[in-house]
Parts: structure tokens; C-alpha cells; sequence
């Protein structure tokens, strides 16, 4: 069977590899550059003014998804001293405890663009924004965002107001404190402007500490952090004093770390995080590099893995709930459109290899985005790969396992505690093979912080029921909310429900 090219809401299906397309018949009202999941199970895309100046005073740069009936809302963007809407292109962000979503950062001006100090929370509940009443001391464009094992939020790196430099004085978050400054700056990112590693990708470890991947943004040819390119953070005890940074090895082709993708591999318990592709530069070449660290050993240091099928850069990396990765978008060569890759590509971690799936309808470069929803399936939107040129229009991939006969939760907890056992009510307890949660994603630039499976050990079932077990630490699965997925035999997974984890 070939391709079939169908406009609208006509499923794509390809016999050569797995799984099928939809291209819907609506659009996304805004150019859709961040995107994440929602504890409602509805998709917050963002823009505020969207890569285009004329839009500076965009009144609602937001657009929220109900997949259920196909509608957009567009909540009204918070103002600023000078009664202006906050432009909030290319923030950073990560949730909250209470499945708010923490946003830091934004843009004050075009051409050079210049940081903002801010932070937003949009609450899922009324699907309204708000402006955190304590803001942050830095601005940041391009910053990073990460939640921590005890809730609080720590951001760092990002252009700041004067837009001449990075600010490498990261902060910290608590409802309870507020933002605070951490005393000493960053070593290793202080670098002249056009080499400045920005939206950097940071893993939290089951110790606390942080793991940077080596991806970044950044714009500039033949360009590696520091000597090793990847970095294992270390944070003074209470949040007070300086980040230690310890130089992590064997990343290889480190000159192409913009725009690459990584991924903390499932589950999250084995603690090994995956490097894919990237580029050595906004305009550059390509690799199909893939290296993987295990952070569990005394020494990590990353080792060549399987290389993917295509090279690319600016492409997404989505944790699929059948223990899989699933690579889309991007390209071969910077912003040629001819020469994106439309054929996404599924790492198993079990048996180390990479098969391709079937090709989408669009090609999607810079500003694309991918997110896993409950259901199982990928939603992938955006492009935008020159001012002016934006790409707004929405596919679903559904994965091979859709069309299968699938487990089903029958009863579920809506919260759980660290430590403790919940109970799964599923008529197909005896072919059960997996538990897992996975948190939903909050992305953009090919960066997500947020997603991670996390393994619930089966301890005990019955014929329909299964009693399962939840990690006592908390570094593992931060606190909120997360899908629960149950998985067969065949790594069939079912649809997900929510569960907090408090």
C-alpha cells in the first residue's frame, strides 16, 4: 500500500511501516511554538507574539485545545506594568504540584531580542492565566524550567535584559518563599551572544541532582559547551550557595548539539537518558548520532547507541506507553524544507534497535511540537521555519497498538502516596504485564523536562485487579499529575487515567 495523500481527517496508512496519520480539518488559531498536556486532558498551546513583531500586543497569545469537540479557547494574556499584554514567545515551563503551569520568561523585544523577568501560571481548573504575585529577579528568553522532587521550581539560563548576555545566576520557586536567586553563577555557559546555549535539557535524577543532556538552543556553527558537553548539576543544600558542576564524557559529535532531542528512557528507575541527532547550527548540517548514559553508575559517561535511520534536527522525542520512543520531525539540513524527514522512527529500549513508522503528511521543522495524549496517540503541530511562514495544522499518529485489542482500567485512585500501594481494577489483571505512570508533557524547541515513565511494580493480583506499588522517592516522580497506564503481554497499552501524586 502506498501513501495515501488525503486532505482532511482521512487516515494515512502505510504498509511498509507501523501505525497511520491523521491530518484533522481545523487548524491551531495561534503558530503553536509550545505546547503541553493538561491534568483535564486538554492541550495549552502557546505563542504570545508568535515570531512575528507585528504581534507584540497580541491580547490572547495562548489557544487551548478540547480534542473532545474539536474547540479552541483563548484565554486572555496577563498585562504588564504599562498595561501592555506580557509577551510570553518562547517562555520556559513545568508544573506545579496542583497541575498548574509554571511559566518563566518570555520576550521584550524583537531584533535583538531581549529577556523578560516574569512568571505566569495557567490554571487548567478555568483555564485562565494569572500573574504570580512574587515575579522573578532575572529575565530570561530561552530559559529552562524543571520541577523539582519537592515541588519547587528551579530555572535557569535564557537571554537577559539587556539581551547581550545569558543570565547565569539560576533561580528557585516555592508558593511558600517565592523566587530566589541561587548565590553563584553557572561556569560553563558564559560565552559571547551568538554562542549562547540556551533552552538547555535537564533531567531530574533519583539524588536530586540534575542532568544536563549536552541539547540546547543555540545559533552558532562548530559549537560545544565547555569541554565535555554534558554537565551533572549539583545543588547547594536548601537551595542556598552555588550549583557544582561535574563534566560528564563521551558525547560524541558535540558540535551538533542544537536543536538535538533527549529523552530520560523508560522506566525512569534505570536512570538512562538517550541523545538524538542535533545540528552545529539554526542553519546547519545534521547527525544521526544517538549516545546513552546510565546515570546509576558511579562514573556515568555516555556510549554510542544505535544511530537513527535519518539524521535531523528540530525534531521531538514522545515516550510512547508501550516502553517505546517515538522520533518525529525535523530535518536533514537546517531550514530546508526539502529536505525534511516526514518518516518518524520508534527506539525500543529492550532491544536496543530503531524501526521506522509510516510517514506523515507534513513536514515540520523549527517550532515543531509533538506531545503524548491519554489516549495513546501523538499529536504533532507547528513548523515555522522563517518568519512569516508558520505552519498551524494538526496530525494525530496513532500507533500500531491502537488498532489492537487493548486492556482496559476499570477502576483507579485519582491520587497516591509516595510509598504506598494503590489498586488497579482491570478484567484483564492476568495478562497485565506493565503499570507505569507517564507525566504529561509541557514543550517546545524539542525540549520537555516534564516527561518521564515511571515503573509501579505489580506486588499482588486477583483475576481483576491489581495491586501495585509507588516509589517512595520523590526525585523519581515529582509531585502531580500523571497518566496511569496499564500494558498486556503482547506491550499493549490501555487509555490512561489520571492520578496526583501528593
Amino acid at each position: 500500500m502506498v501513501l495515501n495523500q488525503a486532505d482532511n481527517g482521512t487516515l494515512i496508512a502505510q504498509a511498509s511501516g507501523g501505525g497511520s496519520w491523521q491530518l484533522l480539518s481545523y487548524s491551531c488559531p495561534i503558530n503553536p511554538i509550545n505546547a503541553a498536556l493538561l491534568r483535564t486532558g486538554k492541550i495549552l498551546f502557546l505563542a504570545g507574539s508568535g515570531n512575528n513583531p507585528n504581534n507584540v500586543n497580541e491580547p490572547k497569545g495562548a489557544a487551548v485545545l478540547n480534542l473532545t469537540n474539536g474547540t479552541f479557547t483563548r484565554p486572555t494574556t496577563p498585562l504588564d506594568g504599562a498595561g501592555s499584554p506580557i509577551d510570553f514567545f518562547c517562555c520556559g515551563h513545568s508544573f506545579l504540584s496542583d497541575g498548574r503551569l509554571m511559566c518563566v520568561g518570555g520576550n521584550d523585544q524583537y531584533d535583538p531580542f531581549v529577556g523578560l523577568p516574569v512568571a505566569l501560571i495557567f490554571n487548567p481548573s478555568n483555564d485562565q492565566w494569572v500573574k504570580e504575585s512574587n515575579q522573578p529577579d532575572g529575565a530570561r528568553w530561552y530559559p529552562t524550567v524543571i520541577t523539582m522532587g519537592d515541588g519547587r521550581i528551579v530555572t535557569m539560563s535564557g537571554i537577559d535584559e539587556t539581551g547581550a548576555q545569558l543570565d547565569n545566576y539560576p533561580e528557585h520557586y516555592s508558593s511558600a518563599t517565592g523566587w530566589k536567586y541561587f548565590s553563584g553563577a553557572e561556569q560553563n555557559w558564559q560565552y559571547p551572544t551568538s554562542r549562547f546555549p540556551m533552552y538547555l535539557h535537564l533531567f531530574l535524577m533519583q539524588n536530586g541532582k540534575l542532568f544536563y543532556s549536552g541539547a540546547c538552543f543555540q545559533s552558532t556553527d562548530q559549537f560545544t559547551i565547555g569541554q565535555a558537553g554534558a554537565y551533572i548539576l549539583t545543588l547547594p543544600a536548601n537551595y542556598q550557595g552555588q550549583i557544582t558542576e561535574t563534566p560528564v564524557n563521551g558525547l560524541t559529535a558535540r558540535e551538533y548539539l542544537n536543536q538535538a532531542a533527549s529523552v530520560l528512557l523508560p522506566p525512569a528507575q534505570d536512570q538512562k537518558v538517550m541523545m538524538i541527532g542535533g545540528g552545529n547550527g539554526y542553519y546547519g548540517q545534521t547527525t544521526n548520532r544517538v549516545n546513552i548514559i546510565d546515570l546509576k553508575v558511579s562514573s556515568p559517561a555516555y556510549t554510542v547507541g544505535p544511530s537513527l535511520n535519518f539524521a535531523r534536527m528540530h525534531h521531538n522525542a514522545v515516550l510512547l506507553p508501550n516502553r517505546t520512543v517515538f522520533v518525529c520531525n525535523g530535518g536533514a539540513m537546517g531550514e530546508d524544507v526539502n529536505q525534511g524527514t516526514r518518516t518518524p522512527e520508534i527506539y525500543n529500549p529492550a532491544t536496543n534497535t530503531w524501526t521506522t513508522a509510516a510517514a506523515a503528511q507534513k513536514t515540520r521543522l523549527y517550532h515543531a511540537l509533538a506531545i503524548l495524549l491519554p489516549d495513546g496517540k501523538v499529536l504533532t503541530t507547528g513548523g515555522n521555519p522563517e518568519r512569516g511562514t508558520e505552519d498551524k495544522s494538526i496530525e494525530l499518529y496513532s500507533p500500531a497498538y491502537m488498532s489492537q485489542t487493548r486492556p482496559t482500567i476499570s477502576s483507579a485512585p485519582t491520587s497516591a502516596t509516595y510509598g504506598n500501594t494503590i489498586t488497579v481494577g482491570t478484567s484483564q489483571a492476568r495478562d497485565i504485564k506493565w503499570v507505569h505512570l507517564i507525566k504529561p508533557m509541557a514543550t517546545t524547541h524539542g525540549l520537555d523536562t516534564e516527561q518521564r515513565l515511571v515503573d509501579l511494580p505489580i506486588a499482588s493480583r486477583t483475576s481483576s485487579s491489581l495491586s501495585v506499588t509507588i516509589t517512595n522517592n520523590r526525585n523519581i516522580a515529582p509531585p502531580g499529575h500523571y497518566m496511569l497506564f496499564i500494558c498486556n503481554n503482547n506491550n499493549v497499552p490501555s487509555q490512561a487515567k489520571w492520578i496526583q501524586m501528593t
